[in-house]
């Protein structure tokens, strides 16, 4: 039915409207359509807070952001406990191959943000980098932190 991931299997709570498949968001507290993007952020929200000991209060869905005057929303923007903006995470569906217009596009959004991890994901390949803000750098991860490290 959906596109298997590189991911732990989670069991979701879905609902069928108007021809539409639907998923609940536990962070959201409501139910979502479910796109193959939406497919992918699920699960990954599940594997952060499951796995990596992610605080599900400490995530918020689709930022907004501005740049150059267009605006923009994060997938998913995680702060640390100090409230300060900690871990930005792109996600795109599992036919999305990873490519460097990704990289860019998280890199631009942390131009706002200012954070110093991010991730992309379509479910299949993940990276994770550590960014160094004052030598706009980045450098790849062997894997995703769990959230006592960051």
């Amino acid at each position: 039915m959906f596109a298997e991931l590189n991911l732990p299997t989670y069991s979701f709570r879905f609902q069928d409207q108007d021809g539409k498949k639907l998923i609940f968001d536990e962070l959201r507290k409501k139910m979502i359509v479910l796109t193959p993007e939406e497919w992918v952020r699920q699960n990954f929200i599940r594997y952060l807070v499951d796995v990596k000991g992610f605080p599900p209060s400490l995530m918020a869905i689709e930022t907004g952001l501005k740049l150059n005057r267009n605006q923009f929303r994060a997938d998913l923007l995680v702060y640390n406990r100090q409230g300060k903006p900690l871990l930005i995470v792109e996600f795109k569906a599992p036919s999305v191959k990873i490519s460097q217009q990704t990289f860019d596009q998280i890199t631009r959004y942390n131009m706002t943000f200012q954070v110093p991890y991010l991730i992309v994901s379509n479910g299949l390949s993940h990276y994770c980098c550590s960014v160094d803000i004052e030598k706009k750098s980045y450098s790849f991860l062997k894997e995703i932190p769990d959230f006592q490290q960051l």
